[in-house]
């Protein structure tokens, strides 16, 4: 039903009013041709108005030719009178997201590896099989049968024991963020890793919680600086750093458990996300396993190894957290369907999910050395030096060039490229950190990659060209 505040008519009758209301709708494409108008009745109950006033309003749109009647049926919009106004294609209205040529972007992943004839068969067989069970209500933590496949996925693959009742479900990572944020309350401070993931300081800048920026060296976060600072909390992700891509040796792991048991306020939060992308050597144990006294969190996503568009997050809390959970928040509804969670656990618990985390590692290990080589093969070598990074999808490009921070930004999108730089994850400019290209992989199509690193040859063109690399590359092609 269209809908107009009559009240705004000001010094014009209510029906021409009503009618330039309608007009501009008709003009501007709102109503558009051949769509059929409320009744006269109909409308006036809405608007609250007599039937005259609608029926003059009307008349007037009729004789102008913007709406004509039909007998018995009501009255539609005329053809040819709306304007060239449209909605915009979907490609441009998914939140105004901007599309470049190649996107570089850290949380981009290859949507083609997902197995959706598995996925959708598996759907179909929950759907036929459940029957009255997918449509009770979901236990605030989630449906018992997901908790216990991710309980023994974790036992065989992580080596971690872990039982249902310590996880919790929830709809992404941010949103179980969200919710530890509000059990620990805003009195909490939390350290964050410095350069690290700043959508967490950005969460816990929304909640009033306070945290502090806590420096790395190449052995992850610093815990001497740690232990000096206000935090009661840390956030950490010692399988893979992002973006320096440091995984976490035994040592600080170790240093980290003993800072977290020095005070029994103190609690390590683990993020595992990318763990299961280890492309070299044997993976450490999680931080989570080597702790005995209950003082590590435990969270990890399926949005990089299935599709971002499952948001389904899970953690693993210490019993004590759980307790104190249950008595302040267990009132939130689980955010994740039932249908969701009963057909991931069918495919974690039916062998579908091993499987595809090897089909993604030997998929992007392919993409890694086909972008590695073409980088080696192209004139960026005289200019770079490439960081590998031994789990995850991305690499690091050290770069050596007179640009500034911003005109790589600026070279890179006025060639359709988004770059990352390390320094956009630095709360503060720092020397250690500049010229550090970040190149995510994972959404690049193989048939692109040439042109990607043709695109950034481009932008360090006038670098190469300074140190002979255009003319050392032609001689050696001769």
């Amino acid at each position: 039903m269209i809908t107009y505040d009559l009240s705004l008519h000001g010094n014009l009758p209510k029906y021409e009013y009503l009618y330039r209301c309608i007009r501009g709708d008709i003009r501007g494409g709102t109503l558009k041709e051949n769509e059929r108008l409320p009744s006269k009745r109909a409308l006036a109950n809405h608007l609250v108005v007599s039937v005259s006033t609608v029926e003059s309003a009307y008349s007037l749109l009729v004789s102008e030719g913007y709406i004509y009647p039909k007998r018995g049926c009501g009255y539609f919009v005329s053809p040819g009178k709306s304007s060239d106004f449209h909605i915009p294609p979907y490609e441009e209205a998914d939140g105004g997201e901007k599309k470049y040529r190649i996107d570089f972007k850290a949380n981009k992943c290859s949507l083609s590896l997902f197995p959706m004839n598995t996925w959708t068969r598996l759907m179909r067989q929950v759907l036929s099989g459940q029957d009255a069970v997918l449509l009770e209500t979901v236990p605030f933590n989630g449906l018992y049968v997901l908790r216990r496949a991710i309980c023994e996925y974790l036992y065989e693959y992580r080596g971690m024991r872990v039982s249902p009742d310590q996880i919790i479900i929830g709809a992404g990572t941010e949103y179980l963020y969200g919710k530890l944020l509000q059990l620990f309350g805003t009195q909490c401070v939390i350290a964050i890793e410095e350069p690290g993931y700043k959508k967490f300081s950005d969460i816990s800048g929304s909640f009033g919680t306070l945290w502090d920026y806590i420096p790395m060296d190449e052995s992850g976060i610093r815990t001497d600086i740690l232990a000096e600072s206000r935090a009661s909390v840390v956030h950490i992700s010692p399988a893979n750093h992002f973006p320096t891509g440091i995984v976490m040796p035994m040592k600080r792991r170790r240093e980290l458990i003993e800072w977290a048991q020095a005070s029994p306020s103190r609690y390590l939060i683990e993020d595992d996300y990318d763990s299961e992308l280890r492309f070299s050597g044997q993976a450490l144990p999680t931080v989570y396993s080597l702790d005995e006294n209950d003082r590590v969190i435990y969270m990890n996503t399926f949005s990089k190894s299935l599709v971002p568009s499952l948001r389904i997050s899970y953690m693993v809390l210490p019993k004590q957290l759980m307790d104190l959970y249950k008595k302040r928040l267990s009132f939130y509804s689980c955010s994740v369907s039932s249908f969701e969670q009963y057909t991931l656990a069918k495919f974690i618990s039916e062998g579908y999910f091993e499987r595809h985390i090897g089909r993604l590692k030997r998929h992007y290990r392919n993409r890694k050395e086909q972008i590695v080589r073409e980088i080696q093969n192209s004139p960026l070598m005289f200019v770079c030096e490439i960081q590998d990074c031994r789990v995850g999808t991305h690499l690091i490009l050290v770069i050596n060039t007179r640009l500034s921070e911003e005109e790589i930004h600026n070279s890179a999108e006025s060639k359709g490229i988004y770059l990352a730089l390390m320094s956009d994850y630095c709360r503060s400019p720092s020397m250690a950190y500049s010229h550090q290209v970040i190149l995510n992989f994972a959404s690049i199509d193989p048939e692109k990659i040439p042109l990607a690193v043709e695109l950034l040859v481009e932008i360090f063109r006038e670098d190469i060209r300074s140190c002979g690399g255009f003319q050392k590359t032609v001689t050696s092609a001769d």
